[in-house]
Formats: structure tokens, C-alpha cells, sequence
């Protein structure tokens, strides 16, 4: 089902920090910022060979998130696992007992179809699925 790691979601507080740590510390030097306030957060990427790393920082309360960065503080906040039918892959996950965060693909960064499942179903690890597009596939 798994084609590939897409990516790593890092949940951080502060976004400038953590691309300065990523940067100096890491070599990592080439961020794209991307505001999404109907979500209430900004993200920033870089690719680190074929995977891209992903610092989201909330921009209010409201986001989905938030709750987790106040109770557990910065760090890993879900792993993206790419795959080649979305649908297909969620109709098979549902039917093998997992329990879905979105029952349907929703739009995600760059043009992708993205969809979570939920950690309780996933050995507490928030799993995100990613379709890319022919004309978004990095690899």
C-alpha cells in the first residue's frame, strides 16, 4: 500500500526557531513557507532527499493541533506514507478495522489528496496518507 515516506510532520511553537535550528544545525537551507489560515497554521518544508520534512506551527487556538502541542510540547507529530490510490487504500484500511480521522481524501500541500487515520487504530502514531499527482511527484 505504501509507495514511499512523503514526509514528517514536526508540530512546533516557534516556526522561525525551528528553521533556524534545521538550518544552521542540520545544512537544511531551502524552506517553503506556506500560510494556510482556513486550517489556522503555517508550515514549513524542505525536502531532505526524497522526503520532506514538515515544520507546522499554529497560528491560533483553533487549530487541529493545538491541543497537542500544549499537552505534549514540540515534536513528531505524524508520519506521511505516500500512496498511489488514496480511496482505494481508505476503503481498504476501513474494512481491515482501522478508524479514519477523514473518510475522504481532502486537499493537501501541493496539489496532493491527503487523509488521516486515527493513532488508536495505528499504535499511537497519527498516520497520514498522501496521493500525489503525476505533476507533483518529487521522486
Amino acid at each position: 500500500m505504501f509507495t514511499h515516506v512523503d514526509h514528517v510532520g514536526l508540530a512546533v511553537r516557534d516556526l522561525e526557531a525551528a528553521i533556524a535550528l534545521y538550518s544552521s544545525c542540520f545544512g537544511v537551507s531551502s524552506w517553503e513557507r506556506i500560510l494556510m489560515p482556513d486550517r489556522h497554521m503555517e508550515v514549513a518544508v524542505s525536502h531532505i532527499g526524497q522526503t520532506l520534512i514538515e515544520l507546522i506551527a499554529p497560528t491560533s487556538a483553533e487549530a487541529a493541533f493545538a491541543k497537542f502541542l500544549d499537552d505534549r510540547g514540540p515534536g513528531m507529530h505524524h508520519m506521511a506514507y505516500r500512496v498511489v490510490d488514496i480511496a482505494q487504500a481508505l476503503e481498504q484500511l476501513q474494512q481491515q478495522g482501522i478508524s479514519l480521522i477523514d473518510e475522504q481524501p481532502r486537499p493537501g500541500l501541493h496539489n496532493t489528496l491527503v487523509a488521516f487515520l486515527h493513532p488508536k487504530s495505528t499504535l499511537g502514531v497519527l498516520i497520514e496518507l498522501v496521493q500525489h499527482t503525476t505533476a507533483t511527484q518529487h521522486v
